[in-house]
């Protein structure tokens, strides 16, 4: 028998490889407007593009983007804008729709 231990483990950032999966798991987190679910997601479209690359096209020190992206951290906007660029992603407005 198979110990848990012994599965591989499931990573989303496996899965987003193509502009259009990162666009839809980014959109999906800004749809539930939840702070740390816009973090985690930025962290996860970050790791399946590479930090190093995604810290140095947005202007970034690696470990600086590692720290914004952690459990703890709080990206500032600023830095949200500039890792959406990196990621070859921008953010949109929508009107909320009305609940009926």
């Amino acid at each position: 028998m198979t110990s848990i231990k012994d599965m591989p483990r499931f990573d989303a950032a496996d899965y987003l490889d193509t502009p259009e999966a990162r666009a839809d798991y980014m959109a999906a987190a800004l749809e539930e407007g939840d702070a740390v679910e816009i973090r985690r997601a930025l962290n996860t479209v970050a790791r399946s593009l590479g930090m190093t690359a995604v810290a140095e096209e947005a202007g970034l020190g690696r470990e600086s983007l590692y720290k914004a992206l952690s459990d703890t951290g709080n990206p500032e906007f600023v830095t949200v804008l500039k890792l959406m660029k990196a990621m070859g992603l921008k953010l949109s407005a929508l009107p909320i729709e009305e609940k009926e």
